[in-house]
């Protein structure tokens, strides 16, 4: 399948700048293209991610990618979606958060370790020009009144906008051009939201160099969730690809429990599944939703996308011993993972009587209360029912002395932390 009917098929294009054009191209010879983040965080998020799922794909079709990642463009941040400045920050941050971004993508992109992928960084040559460079040599080919009926700066002229922003679409127009002259790149994709900017850029590489040149955008529909909401975000906010910021559990959860009506939508966006498959896990849906086979499959895809084969398999056994209950198996760190969101108790590890010490907590609002659940079996100690009201806690009894699980019911866990 060409790659760019395999992009329709999974409804991944949004809109493109000559599609015809860009059909013939690929058709014709491996191309490069490129794909940017701004280094505006340490880690970049699963909202991020969309268009190098499709950047992913070109790699995996023969093509050659090219991930830059915006030292200079981040220091000043796109005005798109915002309707307030945002905050700048230091140089220091900034070139922190562009050695997090690059080792990120290197663990997505470089999979194989050919070398396949290169990185670049827009202020090795962006912090080459000089003002007067940029106001003659560039800044002569915008005209003010296009940049203003750009949609990413139009919403922005009730609120109001700085000199600073309103130049981002000129940087990133340099971007695409260098990346053209030097990189022979001929895309650039991104998400809806860039569109003005990425034909900002096709329209200084031709007026740079002749209305001949090959070059082409493309943009990524707007991800939405089925209720309308913005695709990830939760409750618990965004979804982080650091594991240190979203535990590869917590994005495994994220992922198996997408909405039926959305999961199809999912795995043709994010997975490398084929058709084939997929359409047979959309069938599922329809006729054994119960199962959700289609929600494992995505969560599994993503997790070892991400995270690897060996963290999916952490994700999977922690989920799999917090359904059972039989949490046992499970080491401390894995405990800490799977019930970061549980309530939490603090305790120290001194020896204490079970229905004292849960009282002491505030799991149990009183001893009568307490010696009335012990006695019908309704507590359990790290997965272990507990019936003897004289039992003493001890540091013994918990999970490499840092943990302690109580449930009190069928599904009322508490992680006790012991200081």
């Amino acid at each position: 399948m060409n790659i760019i009917d395999e992009l329709e098929w999974r409804d991944a294009i949004n809109q493109q700048t000559d599609a015809e054009g860009l059909r013939e191209l690929v058709n014709e010879k491996q191309i490069s293209l490129y794909c940017g983040v701004d280094p505006t965080g340490d880690s970049m998020h699963i909202g991020h991610l969309i268009p190098f799922m499709m950047l992913k794909r070109f790699q995996l079709a023969g093509h050659s990618p090219v991930i830059l990642i915006g030292g200079a463009t981040g220091t000043i941040g796109d005005p798109s979606g915002r309707q307030t400045e945002r905050s700048l920050q230091t140089m220091e941050q900034v070139q922190a958060n562009v050695d997090a971004l690059t080792a990120q993508m290197k663990k997505l992109f470089d999979t194989d370790g050919s070398n396949q992928l290169r990185m670049v960084n827009n202020y090795d040559w962006s912090h080459k020009i000089n003002v007067i460079e940029f106001l003659r040599d560039y800044g002569k080919n915008f005209s003010i009144n296009a940049m203003l009926a750009k949609d990413v700066v139009a919403s922005r002229l009730d609120s109001g906008i700085s000199f600073t922003e309103f130049s981002y679409q000129i940087l990133q127009s340099l971007d695409y051009l260098h990346l053209f002259k030097e990189e022979d790149v001929q895309l650039q994709i991104g998400g809806s939201d860039q569109w003005g900017n990425i034909t900002s850029g096709l329209d200084l590489i031709r007026k740079k160099e002749g209305s001949e040149a090959k070059a082409f955008g493309l943009t990524i529909p707007l991800m939405l969730k089925a209720d309308g909401t913005k695709f990830g975000k939760t409750a618990g906010g965004a979804i982080w690809l650091d594991p240190n910021k979203t535990t590869p559990f917590e994005f495994y959860q994220f992922w198996a429990n997408t909405d039926d009506r959305d999961v199809v939508k999912y795995l043709k966006f994010f997975t490398f599944l084929d058709k084939e498959a997929i359409d047979g896990l959309a069938e599922k849906v329809q006729t054994e939703p119960h199962k959700r086979e289609a929600q494992k499959a995505l969560a599994e895809e993503m997790t070892k996308f991400v995270h690897g084969e060996a963290l999916l398999e952490q994700a999977k056994k922690i989920t799999a011993a917090l359904f059972s209950g039989d949490i046992k198996s499970l080491t401390a760190d894995e405990i800490e993972q799977g019930f970061k969101e549980m309530p939490t108790f603090q305790a120290t590890k001194e020896t204490k009587n079970i229905v004292d010490w849960l009282v002491d907590l505030g799991i149990e609002p009183s001893k009568r209360q307490a010696r009335e659940d012990i006695t019908k079996g309704a507590i359990s100690m790290n997965g272990e029912r507990v019936n003897d009201i004289e039992m003493n806690v001890t540091v013994e009894d918990s999970f490499d002395g840092r943990f302690i699980i109580i449930r009190k019911g069928k599904k009322n866990y508490s992680l006790v932390k012991l200081t």
